[in-house]
C-alpha cells in the first residue's frame, strides 16, 4: 500500500473502502496515561523498519534488565456471531536487555509482519513499557515524554496531535501463512511455511527465554513515583521491609500464582501455604495506607485472582489466622481453607486440630 506509507506491514490488511482513505499517515500522538499525573502514554503508526529502531533506542535508556512479552493467537477465528479469540500473553523472567535482543535477532522481520503476533519488553521498577501489537500499533508507556518525544523525532516519526489509526477503519490484521508468498516482503521470501507459521516461532521464543502465560487481567502499570510510595511504605513495616525494594509488579503475578496452584492442587505444606497468604497480606498493607487512586488500581489488578481464591474456600466458619498475626475481616484469605489440599497441607491441618480425618 505504497500511497499510504512505505514499509507498511504485510500482516495488516485494509479494506477497500479504507485504503480509498487518505488520512493515514506515520506519526504518533500522546497523552496523560489515565488515573496519573505523572505518566505518559503513546500511540505510534509507522513502518516496521522505524519500529525496530524505535524499539532497539528505547532498550538504550531503560535499566540493564527487562522483561519481553510476547501476545499471540492460539485458537483460530471462529464464527462471526461469536466473540472472537483474545490473544494469550506470556511474559520472560527479567533478563539483560542484551540478551533479549540477541534472542530476537532471528526473529525480527516474522515478528514486525505477523498480524497475529504482538511483542514488546517492560520494566516496572523504571516505568518503562514498549508494544508492538498484533494490529501494529506501537505504544509506549513513560514518565519521561520529552525523552521519548526527542528518540522518536530522531527516528524520523513525527508528531501528529490528530494522528488518525488503522484501527478506527475497516481491517485485517492476518498471520502470515494467510497471505499468498508472492505478496510477502523478500525478506520473508526464504522462509518455510513451518518457519512462517506464528505458533511455531512464538513456541520457539517461548521457551528459549523461560516465557510463562499472565492472565490479561494481570495487565497493570505503576509510575515511577507510584514505585517509590510502595517501597517507602514496605520498608516502613518491619514484616515487609526486607520486600521493599522488589518489583512489586512481580508481587502481584506472585499471589496470582499461589492462587492458580491452590485452585488447581496445592502440594505444599502449611507454612508454605502461609507464605502465600501472607503475600496477600503484604499486598493489602499496601492497598491500605497508599490512598486513592493507586489502591484502587491495585484492587482492580487483583479482582479475578481474590475471586478465584474466594470461590475456592471451605469450611468457612473458621478462620485460619496464624498465631500472633492480627487480621480483618477484609483478609479474607484467612477464611476457610482451600479446598485443593494436598497431602502435606491436609496432614498439618489434622495437626493443627482444624478438621479430623
Amino acid at each position: 500500500m505504497p500511497h499510504i506509507f512505505p514499509d507498511f506491514p504485510v500482516g495488516l490488511q485494509l479494506w477497500p473502502q479504507a485504503r480509498r482513505h487518505r488520512g493515514l499517515q506515520e506519526g504518533y500522538t500522546f497523552s496523560l496515561l489515565e488515573n496519573a499525573s505523572d505518566t505518559y502514554h503513546f500511540s505510534i503508526l509507522t513502518g516496521v523498519a522505524r519500529v525496530r529502531q524505535a524499539f532497539t533506542e528505547f532498550i538504550a535508556t531503560m535499566p540493564e534488565e527487562a522483561f519481553f512479552i510476547l501476545e499471540f493467537y492460539t485458537t483460530e477465528p471462529i464464527a462471526p456471531d461469536q466473540e472472537p479469540p483474545l490473544p494469550t500473553i506470556h511474559y520472560s523472567p527479567y533478563m539483560p536487555t542484551t540478551e533479549i535482543l540477541s534472542h530476537l535477532a532471528p526473529y525480527w522481520d516474522r515478528l514486525l509482519h505477523d498480524g497475529f503476533v504482538g511483542f514488546g519488553l517492560a520494566n516496572n521498577r523504571s516505568s518503562q513499557e514498549m508494544f508492538y501489537s498484533e494490529e501494529k500499533v506501537m505504544t509506549f508507556f513513560t514518565d519521561n515524554h520529552i525523552r521519548l518525544m526527542d528518540q522518536l523525532g530522531k527516528t524520523g516519526i513525527p508528531h501528529r496531535p490528530e494522528l488518525l489509526l488503522h484501527t478506527d477503519l475497516g481491517h485485517d490484521h492476518l498471520s502470515l501463512l494467510c497471505l499468498e508468498r508472492e505478496t510477502l516482503p523478500d525478506c520473508l521470501q526464504s522462509y518455510t511455511d513451518r518457519e512462517l507459521d506464528y505458533a511455531c516461532f512464538c513456541r520457539e521464543l517461548i521457551d528459549t527465554m523461560e516465557m510463562y502465560p499472565v492472565e490479561e487481567s494481570l495487565s497493570f502499570f505503576f509510575s515511577r513515583k507510584e514505585q517509590k510510595l510502595i517501597e517507602e511504605l514496605l520498608a516502613q513495616h518491619q514484616s515487609y521491609e526486607e520486600f521493599a525494594e522488589d518489583d512489586f509488579g512481580a508481587i502481584l503475578l506472585d499471589w496470582n500464582d499461589f492462587v492458580e496452584e491452590c485452585c488447581t492442587n496445592f502440594e505444599g505444606d502449611l507454612w508454605e501455604y502461609r507464605m502465600g497468604l501472607q503475600l496477600r497480606d503484604m499486598i493489602q498493607h499496601v492497598i491500605s495506607t497508599c490512598g486513592e487512586p493507586l489502591g484502587n488500581r491495585i484492587t482492580e489488578v487483583l479482582k479475578e485472582p481474590d475471586e478465584r481464591f474466594r470461590q475456592n474456600l471451605s469450611d468457612n466458619r473458621k478462620r485460619l489466622d496464624d498465631p500472633g498475626l492480627t487480621t480483618t475481616a477484609e483478609h479474607f484469605w484467612y477464611n476457610g481453607v482451600i479446598r485443593n489440599a494436598g497431602v502435606d497441607l491436609r496432614r498439618d491441618l489434622i495437626r493443627q486440630g482444624w478438621y479430623k480425618p
